[in-house]
């Protein structure tokens, strides 16, 4: 979580120009374009941005949850406990899996974005020798 947390910050801090993505195909970073995903590198950072915020709330939702909801159905039959602990290391694995993508995504996105800045240096120090 801390990783994927650090990878969208350093985006954001790096950054400073989005519209320089435009146009850039996500494929040029190594990572292979999803069936219907982001058409380039513009709208990827877009699509981290808005993720950002739901991932903080969902996590906010989940921490601030009372366990008075979950008295409704005590049971002690051990088979409905052992599909519940399934159940839920399947979906922390999901989650897990999911913000190991969102977090590769992000420092895949800084990375180009980065090299861009640098081209675009070297560009700049070339037209003024």
């Amino acid at each position: 979580m801390e990783q994927y947390f650090s990878a969208t910050q350093k985006m954001e801090q790096e950054v400073m120009f989005p519209s320089l993505l435009r146009g850039v195909s996500p494929q040029q970073d190594g990572a292979a374009p999803a069936e219907g995903g982001p058409a380039d590198l513009y709208e990827r950072y877009q699509l981290l941005k808005a993720i950002k915020p739901m991932v903080e709330r969902g996590l906010a939702s989940v921490t601030d949850q009372s366990p008075a909801g979950t008295n409704a159905s005590t049971s002690s039959d051990e088979g409905a406990e052992s599909n519940l602990e399934e159940r839920l290391s399947h979906h922390v694995n999901g989650l897990q899996q999911v913000l190991t993508d969102l977090t590769k995504n992000t420092k895949a996105l800084t990375r180009r974005y980065s090299q861009i800045m640098e081209q675009i240096n070297l560009s700049e120090d070339q037209s003024s020798s």
